[in-house]
């Protein structure tokens, strides 16, 4: 769950600081992290690697914002990759691109020569049209470039479908019974080198059996590669472990490791990791202000300064965040639909919500801190929030709000 708590005067408060304190200081909406959380996390799953050579890659997309970058990459933390952009921002956030592994379906030349240039751990490469695309640039720019086959296991992750990532219908990755006659293809290619295999097969999955399964499909797979005379320097292993949002009861990191750890036995290969939700999801949260309070015969609405560009997860998922008050009232609850101002029936953060409200208060959607600021959008020009860090009794303003003007600084009229 969080790591928000109720502190002694009755509010809540992320480590040392009251979330009253960062509304006053920054306004609302405004996107709040833990730096001790997200620490502890990292360390945790590091540990719970320990006796066996791995990498994690923190992966990008969960929440790209450049002071968690480089809080990651002085932990000592790699990188997972789906665009040129995020490449771009690990680059300037001190992270390592020979700890970077690029994924994606979609990689343009540009992309893959920027890769190239930076040094990149490893392309995970999804299709044979991208192979074939990534020896030609490769040999072009005079470059060897490493390669893994992300290979699709159809395997049910038991996930919402939206973020199923690993079935034969899914646009991600090469089929199973495909991915060998690929994998001779690459061994004949100039200008790729086969360094691993790649899995990942959904996100926000809360048990272990679908990880296991993957894994020993990968593992036979490999046993045929070798046996081909495909030596593997690394398994990536994906991410996709989930976290508590509501009543979900997700396996932590020292269990997930231990079974994957018991189904690899006494091979010694590099592990490569790729969490991202579970290393920052319940580090942050979304600080939200109620406008207006407009009851119905049908509906109680609870209109917020806080919309679904902000946080694009209820709409785009159904996905639940927790709503809590940051003061709570004595007063006797009634049911809320918290929703925003954008003009969307699906712009809401929450539905039939017991809270007792008046104009003004305060309300944390707690467990956002993946996939909200780097989900969001200026749709009905609106201004994304500020974000900050909280350290201790510190406060870290990592990217201010945007002004309205910042918007269309960049537009043109016609003459």
């Amino acid at each position: 769950m969080s790591h928000a708590s109720y502190g002694e005067n009755g509010t809540l408060g992320i480590e040392a600081v009251s979330l009253e304190a960062i509304a006053q200081r920054y306004g609302t909406p405004c996107w709040v992290y833990s730096r001790a959380a997200i620490e502890a996390a990292y360390r945790a799953f590091e540990q719970a690697c320990a006796g066996r050579e791995t990498l994690i890659c923190y992966a990008v997309k969960a929440n790209s914002n450049l002071a968690i970058l480089n809080l990651f990459a002085r932990l000592g933390s790699g990188f997972d990759i789906v665009s040129g952009g995020e490449l771009a921002r690990v680059l300037a956030a001190g992270g390592a691109a020979q700890k970077t592994v690029f994924s994606g379906v979609g990689k343009t030349e540009e992309e893959m020569r920027a890769a190239l240039a930076a040094g990149i751990l490893c392309f995970n490469v999804e299709s044979e049209p991208e192979l074939e695309r990534l020896s030609r640039v490769a040999r072009q720019d005079g470059l060897s470039a490493p390669m893994s086959l992300r290979v699709n296991p159809d395997v049910d992750a038991s996930t919402h479908p939206y973020i199923a990532t690993g079935l034969a219908e899914n646009k991600f990755g090469i089929g199973y019974v495909e991915a060998l006659a690929l994998y001779r293809r690459a061994k004949q290619l100039p200008g790729v080198c086969v360094v691993g295999i790649d899995v990942h097969i959904g996100s926000q999955i809360t048990e272990i059996g679908p990880f296991v399964a993957a894994l020993e499909k990968v593992l036979e797979f490999a046993d045929t590669l070798e046996a081909e005379g495909i030596h593997l320097e690394h398994l990536d292993l994906g991410g996709g472990l989930g976290i508590r949002y509501r009543d979900e009861e997700p396996p932590g990191f020292a269990e997930y490791l231990a079974r994957l750890s018991s189904v690899l036995g006494e091979r010694r290969i590099r592990l490569l990791f790729e969490p991202g939700r579970s290393l920052v999801g319940n580090a942050g949260l979304l600080l939200t202000r109620v406008e207006y309070l407009k009851r119905g015969p049908l509906k109680n609405f609870a209109v917020v300064d806080a919309a679904m560009n902000d946080l694009l997860r209820p709409a785009l998922y159904q996905a639940w965040h927790d709503i809590v008050p940051v003061r709570p009232r004595a007063a006797e609850p009634l049911d809320w639909d918290v929703v925003g101002p954008v003009c969307e029936s699906a712009d809401f953060l929450g539905l039939e919500r017991s809270l007792a409200l008046e104009p003004g208060d305060l309300l944390a959607l707690l467990s956002a801190g993946a996939y909200g600021m780097s989900m969001s959008s200026n749709y009905n020009s609106r201004p994304r929030p500020a974000e900050v860090v909280v350290d201790g009794p510190a406060l870290h303003l990592v990217r201010p709000r945007e002004s309205i003007g910042s918007l269309f600084a960049s537009e043109r009229l016609l003459p």
